[in-house]
């Protein structure tokens, strides 16, 4: 197995694990530096929970979508959503992004999910289910080949998961294919700040825990310029280690 496909199955393996765990009740993640932030039970205090979700947007999806939820950001709450829609959360893990952006396209609109863990897949229909949510999708496969159409898509949000991409450029190429020209990106990730080196960064933290794998802020421009953005913005929120923050990033689709 390549190492490229050790650090694929290391990242399934981990999450699979927090889906098990929320479905049982208890915290997605608990151990330090083993995933993302989780807000289901670090809240608004712990370094990756900060920026979240609001307590009315928590009271509307179940509670094991919010101890899957191990994201360091809130993309719902930057990528405007507007009624009728086509959205794609990548990167999809319990639901919370997806039951939430179905909520607020309504009706006319479409939530899709992706992910390549069955563990979060199962546990995303479920909560979807439960908050009585029809407009959401959940689809299986890695955010590096999207399995949508190309030009499908309205919106693209992530929320922590391409710094845990094994090719980023990938990652960024398809989220370009797949929205309609003049579409947007409203992603929330880590980002590193320019002074640090790939092995500084990877001394911050695991790859797993979102930290090794960032990218930095002129990296991630670059690559979106590349993929075909412009209106491209990284604004750090918070940091969560030395020189690394969650960022909100922001591009429209040329």
């Amino acid at each position: 197995m390549s190492t490229t496909d050790l650090l694929r199955e290391h990242v399934r393996e981990r999450y699979a694990l927090a889906a098990q765990a929320a479905s049982a009740g208890g915290c997605g993640c608990t151990d330090s530096g083993g995933c993302c932030g989780n807000v289901g039970c670090e809240g608004e205090e712990g370094g990756f929970g900060e920026t979240l979700y609001s307590v009315d947007q928590l009271t509307r999806v179940p509670r094991a979508a919010t101890l899957a939820s191990l994201g360091c950001g809130n993309p719902t709450a930057v990528a405007d959503l507007n009624e009728g829609e086509v959205v794609l959360d990548l990167g999809s893990g319990g639901g919370i992004d997806v039951i939430l952006s179905a909520k607020r396209v309504g009706p006319t609109g479409t939530a899709y999910g992706l992910d390549m863990t069955d563990e979060m897949l199962e546990l995303a229909r479920q909560n979807a289910q439960e908050a009585g949510v029809t407009n959401a999708h959940f689809l299986k496969g890695v955010i590096e080949e999207i399995p949508l159409p190309a030009r499908s898509v309205d919106v693209v949000i992530s929320n922590c998961v391409i710094n845990l991409s094994v090719d980023k450029a990938a990652v960024l190429t398809e989220m370009a294919r797949v929205l309609k020209p003049g579409g947007r990106v409203g992603v929330s990730d880590v980002v590193a700040e320019d002074r640090l080196t790939p092995a500084q960064r990877a001394e911050r933290g695991s790859y797993v825990g979102c930290i090794a794998g960032a990218l930095s802020r002129g990296e991630y421009i670059a690559g979106l310029v590349e993929a075909g953005f412009d209106d491209i913005s990284v604004e750090f929120t918070h940091e969560v280690a030395d020189g690394m923050h969650g960022a909100i990033v922001k591009a429209i689709r040329r």
